[in-house]
């Protein structure tokens, strides 16, 4: 009988994905897996081992792009008896790339092998003044680290430790599940592939135990919230000699009384006075690196803005520094003495202003708006 196309075996498009084909797989897998098919339902187990083989070939891109090139022809089945790009993948290689998900998603090699260890989180709060100018500043990490007495291996000493009899050291079994043969994580050693008789006394066994580092961190200038400093190899320590994860510290920035940054500009309120306003005047205003003159035009509105060039944040990656943005307040007079309202009066007739304009018929206003 002549074999199914491959990509019809899986139900999937010749243009399918790895990860298309790794899930059509898992279905069929699933589905006809010797498991749920604990009666000798022959078809059941010729159609677990063509998805199998289909699988087989569709996986690797090597077979893939000669079987999308001459399909099921003879010169297809030479390349594979003669070897040509066709290394042998055992169901033991399939079944932990599939069937690892389906029994906690680690396989008993992975855990054999040397382990990386977890990334860490720090948050950081900084000054607003701090996130302009930099800092240099100290951190205190909980964090899992090895051990020294045992250096990692959880034995008190070289003799505790000795290699499983039950795997022979490789963490896993094999076994016949139906047809063919697949392994699990070792249940004498728990996949470690090591036995210890006697646990080191300072970590109980583990490897690891907690301790308080003090971190020197150097914060550049330009820092905004959120930003994230990486320091590698200062997470916790990794397991059967693996190496370190990282630190990632998380900027938070306080807020500012004065000033509020709008990229990598900063924006500052001013009030002024009514006349300041009016006549103009050189005042003083504060920035990031100290105070700073600069000139009021006569006749300023409240809420014009004005800019003072280099005076805002520096880019964090050392490109140009932004601007100050001063916005002008003008305050009105809350209280006047008799002098200072009867000269403002002066002023509203010279200018041929209403004075009180309230006191000038509101109706009459009214009246005149809608006839």
């Amino acid at each position: 009988m002549a074999k199914r196309d491959y990509y019809d075996v899986l139900g999937v498009h010749r243009n399918a994905s790895d990860i298309e084909i790794k899930k059509a797989y898992r279905k069929l897998a699933l589905q006809y897996h010797p498991d749920k098919n604990p009666h000798g339902d022959k078809r059941s187990e010729e159609r677990f081992k063509e998805a199998t083989e289909a699988y087989e070939i569709l996986r690797d891109p090597e077979k893939r792009t000669q079987y999308d090139r001459f399909g099921h022809s003879e010169r297809f089945e030479g390349f594979r008896e003669a070897g040509f790009g066709f290394g042998t993948t055992g169901f033991g290689d399939i079944f932990e790339d599939i069937f690892s998900d389906f029994f906690g998603g680690t396989t008993s090699r992975q855990r054999t092998r040397p382990q990386r260890g977890a990334d860490l989180r720090y948050n950081l709060e900084i000054s607003f003044e701090e996130a302009a100018t930099g800092v240099e500043t100290k951190i205190r990490v909980p964090r899992m680290e090895k051990c020294a007495s045992c250096h990692g291996s959880g034995a008190k000493n070289d003799t505790s430790e000795s290699s499983c009899p039950t795997c022979g050291g490789s963490g896993y079994v094999k076994f016949q599940q139906g047809f063919f043969n697949i392994s699990k994580p070792c249940g004498h050693c728990k996949g470690e592939g090591r036995i210890i008789k006697d646990f080191c006394t300072a970590c109980n066994g583990a490897g690891r135990i907690k301790k308080e580092r003090t971190l020197t961190v150097k914060i550049p200038p330009g820092v905004e919230n959120g930003t994230r400093l990486k320091l590698s190899g200062e997470g916790e320590s990794g397991g059967r000699g693996g190496h370190p994860g990282d630190l990632f510290v998380i900027i938070s920035v306080k807020e500012h009384s004065i000033f509020r940054r709008e990229g990598n500009n900063v924006l500052c309120e001013i009030p002024i006075s009514f006349t300041q306003a009016a006549l103009g005047a050189d005042i003083e205003v504060p920035t990031l690196t100290g105070k700073a003159k600069m000139k009021i035009p006569a006749g300023t509105q409240t809420n014009q803005t004005f800019r003072l060039k280099g005076k805002g944040m520096p880019d964090i990656h050392g490109f140009n520094l932004g601007d100050e943005l001063v916005k002008i307040i003008v305050e009105t007079p809350a209280k006047l003495n008799a002098r200072q309202r009867e000269l403002l009066e002066e002023f509203a007739r010279i200018s041929g202003e209403d004075v009180n304009p309230m006191g000038k018929s509101f109706f009459e206003k009214v009246k005149n708006l809608f006839g």
